[in-house]
């Protein structure tokens, strides 16, 4: 097993550097010039001084350099191991050093910031979201496959047949209009997290010194998060459903549950002291890829309910080709996809004694 891992993690160098090679290319080829595009066409810049303009952040930037020479210039910043940059933009002694994600050319800050502001919201709804699949996932496909061709396999396997079908986006929207409306429940905030509210709360609910009771800010953070870890749960946990309830049934045919029920075991322990475990394969393989999908999702739910995440932060930076930001949203979404899939592996292992990896 060691030396599997140990194969596995050198094999993450070339395969991020064939991720991040196809989306550099990828936004090369993309119409725009991120130069023209920050400054206004309307403002009051003559055209030799808008031209001048340009020029200078092409060249602030690398923008002017070759494409390949770009890149190159990029995977030596992000590299634990390169070329030292002085202050003039030379290349200096080759060893180590510190790793930098850049400097993002359209907020005029540090990249690093910019991701250490957006990555724990996102990870805040993910850390949220997957508990809540994969516990409905599993009760419901359980008790579907139990109970096949009852009632509660049929309304659950049309409702989560619907919910699977049903997009996203529009989810989103209906639910600010339903939810979110005055003129209809109005239970909840229709949109964003309240953080300029919530940063003079206490973190627990209590009781402040006027004696008024607040619910903390991390109710009220959970509060404003309701209707997004709906919108992006809900897909996950109606596939893995379907998914549980398939894996189960081929397990529940099996000789090994006919032998634990004729020794007159229970059927809850039945299903979950041996189905369930020989059932968690294609669940592992599910999990491996859930959380680059998730951070994919967020784009679309961050985006709806103002949210100031990655998925935000992503859109922004495609939308001005905002070059370094781009490439860290993609260094380290592909990093996470890596991981997940090395860590299912593992799982594999675990949850079958039978999977051998030497």
């Amino acid at each position: 097993m060691f030396t599997y891992l140990v194969r596995r993690i050198l094999l993450m160098v070339p395969t991020m550097l064939g991720i991040t090679l196809v989306v550099f290319g990828i936004m090369k080829a993309a119409p725009g010039d991120p130069a023209q595009m920050l400054i206004s066409p309307d403002g009051e810049l003559r055209p030799d001084e808008r031209a001048e303009l340009i020029e200078y952040t092409r060249r602030r930037y690398g923008l002017d350099l070759p494409v390949h020479e770009q890149y190159l210039r990029w995977l030596n910043m992000v590299s634990p191991i390169g070329f030292g940059v002085d202050e003039d933009g030379a290349l200096s002694g080759f060893g180590f050093k510190v790793p930098d994600l850049g400097e993002s050319f359209v907020k005029r800050r540090p990249v690093l910031d910019l991701i250490a502001e957006s990555l724990p919201i996102t990870l805040l709804l993910n850390v949220l979201t997957i508990p809540i699949i994969y516990t409905v996932a599993i009760a419901t496909g359980l008790l579907a496959a139990r109970f096949r061709g009852q009632w509660f396999d049929n309304v659950s396997g049309l409702f989560f047949l619907g919910l699977w079908s049903f997009p996203t986006m529009l989810a989103g929207v209906l639910m600010i209009n339903l939810f979110a409306n005055e003129q209809y429940i109005n239970a909840f905030p229709y949109g964003g997290m309240g953080e300029a509210v919530g940063r003079d709360m206490a973190f627990l609910p209590g009781r402040g010194d006027d004696g008024a009771w607040s619910a903390g800010y991390l109710l009220f953070t959970m509060y404003h998060l309701v209707l997004p870890v709906i919108c992006l749960s809900y897909g996950g946990f109606a596939f893995l459903s379907k998914l549980t309830r398939s894996a189960t049934l081929e397990n529940l045919s099996k000789d090994f549950v006919r032998t634990a029920r004729a020794k007159g075991v229970r059927e809850k322990n039945v299903l979950f002291a041996h189905v369930l475990r020989n059932s968690l394969l294609p669940l592992i393989t599910v999990l491996a890829g859930l959380l680059p999908s998730l951070l994919a999702g967020a784009v679309i739910v961050e985006t709806i309910f103002s949210i100031n995440g990655m998925g935000r932060l992503a859109i922004q930076a495609i939308e001005f080709k905002d070059q370094e930001v781009v490439m860290a949203i993609t260094l380290i979404s592909g990093l996470l996809g890596l991981v997940g899939y090395l860590i299912a592996d593992v799982g594999y292992a675990i949850a079958d004694p039978r999977v051998s990896y030497e």
